[in-house]
């Protein structure tokens, strides 16, 4: 015979325990839609996590080629679009109810970082998703990253790196402050209207609704990713370069050679691309070819030569390479660096030369080689113009194909600083991450500062929400 206390354990269900967890009783106005937002961030939140965590155990190969990881990556990006929406809509309602007076002033302040930690983990996302969004999406970060100074902490081009982060480092501070934030609310409850002629009376929670609401958003979500999938441009390599336009890789080469290239002259607030690019560009992998292909190595009588007499050597071979010069590998040419960037041009047409770099000492899944010479090249700039994709254009807000789903359209004021008071800045990333900074810094203080934390009181949207 069963005794009461089995019964009473197997009364004890989950789905018992997670309703004596959610708040109990609320304002007469706790029910309405308003007031589910932040359970509906909290789904988004657990959909990204779970189609992340299913990403992360096959691999970005099983997303990026199957058809069930193009649905799992397509919930993934849905449901982030979802989180960052619902994140917005409830803390707009928070601000317009006064929803930070009191000792809630915490969970505004909690609520402020909660969202920043969200929209850095969004672009973190996209620069491992592994289509062209992702190269042109990580070397633009990494220049707000190097303007603001972060990029000593951060290198936005390593993707080992950045994964790490992304599935492990911000999930978890996003975990630890969302639950701190609902901890505070869920002790002093939903909060209530500091007008004293607002008339209210406190009602059972509706769980019921509230849990409605979460399948529905669960559903639009994936009746969303199957409908409008994540976009997919093939992103672009070294090899795709050489054999498009052999001449600009020879010229681009030359440029790594005599260090003039954007990324052996980068400047910043923070420049880290001190290697020296030659070595990195040219002398490396150039030895490998030498060892393969047998022969004298060029470049090391080209090493041996006056500093004077290898500067006219690189000049004469940017002119025969800039006017159409073929390529070149015969090693008895007067002028070395002819062959020896013909060379690397016909390792590039293989594949070998991108996978020299990506192999290069300490390198790992670092992919700052690769992506800072291609974009010294200037074709990740041209791809991202034609599919509208550049800092003139609102460059990340933009995706790769079409307007659905939609890019990254929160950062939309980021872009419109970019087009209008930084249009101009020969500073602009570092100035912009300054006034991100500024932005961050009045949005969490906001609820201390007098005067202006009365700001939402003299819209009076507040009684609209609360009747």
């Amino acid at each position: 015979m069963e005794t009461a206390s089995q019964a009473g354990e197997q009364n004890i269900s989950p789905w018992k325990t997670l309703r004596n967890l959610m708040i109990q009783e609320v304002p007469s106005y706790g029910n309405k839609i308003f007031y589910s937002l932040g359970f509906l961030s909290l789904t988004s939140f657990v959909i990204v996590s779970l189609s992340g965590l299913v990403m992360v155990f096959f691999g970005p190969n099983w997303w990026l080629t199957t058809r069930a990881g193009l649905i799992f990556r397509s919930i993934h990006l849905w449901a982030a679009q979802a989180f960052i929406f619902f994140v917005i809509l409830h803390g707009i309602v928070v601000f317009l109810t006064s929803g930070f007076k009191g000792r809630r002033k915490l969970t505004w302040v909690l609520g402020i970082i909660l969202f920043f930690l969200i929209l850095f983990e969004a672009e973190f996302g996209y620069g491992l998703r592994g289509d062209f969004s992702s190269q042109w999406r990580t070397l633009q970060g990494a220049d707000l990253f190097n303007g603001s100074g972060l990029g000593i902490f951060i290198n936005n081009l390593n993707y080992a790196q950045i994964y790490g982060i992304h599935i492990i480092l911000i999930p978890f501070l996003i975990f630890a402050v969302l639950s701190l934030h609902y901890f505070l609310v869920r002790v002093m409850d939903i909060a209530k209207p500091y007008r004293s002629d607002a008339k209210y009376r406190m009602v059972p929670a509706n769980h019921n609704i509230l849990f409605m609401r979460g399948f529905v958003l669960t559903a639009v979500i994936i009746a969303l990713a199957l409908a409008f999938p994540s976009p997919l441009i093939i992103p672009t390599t070294i090899k795709t370069v050489a054999d498009s336009d052999p001449q600009l890789m020879a010229t681009t080469l030359l440029s790594e050679m005599n260090r003039t290239s954007g990324t052996a002259t980068y400047l910043d607030n923070i420049d880290p691309y001190t290697y020296d690019t030659r070595s990195i560009y040219i002398t490396d992998p150039y030895d490998q070819y030498a060892q393969i292909a047998g022969g004298n190595n060029l470049m090391t009588s080209f090493n041996q030569e006056p500093a004077g007499r290898q500067n006219q050597e690189m000049s004469q071979a940017l002119s025969y390479f800039s006017g159409g010069g073929v390529i070149n590998t015969d090693p008895t040419q007067t002028n070395p660096v002819v062959p020896i960037v013909s060379s690397l041009v016909v390792m590039a047409k293989s594949g070998l030369y991108q996978n020299s770099l990506q192999g290069a000492p300490s390198n790992g899944l670092n992919g700052t080689y690769v992506e800072r010479f291609l974009s010294d090249t200037g074709v990740l700039e041209a791809k991202a113009e034609k599919l509208n994709m550049t800092t003139e254009q609102y460059g990340m807000v933009r995706e790769e194909t079409g307007l659905l789903p939609p890019g990254a359209w929160w950062l939309a004021p980021i872009g419109f600083l970019d087009n209008t008071i930084l249009a101009n800045d020969p500073n602009q990333d570092r100035d912009g991450a300054e006034i991100l900074g500024l932005v961050f810094l009045f949005l969490l203080t906001f609820p201390y500062i007098p005067y202006l934390n009365r700001i939402p009181e003299k819209i009076g949207i507040d009684k609209l929400i609360w009747k």
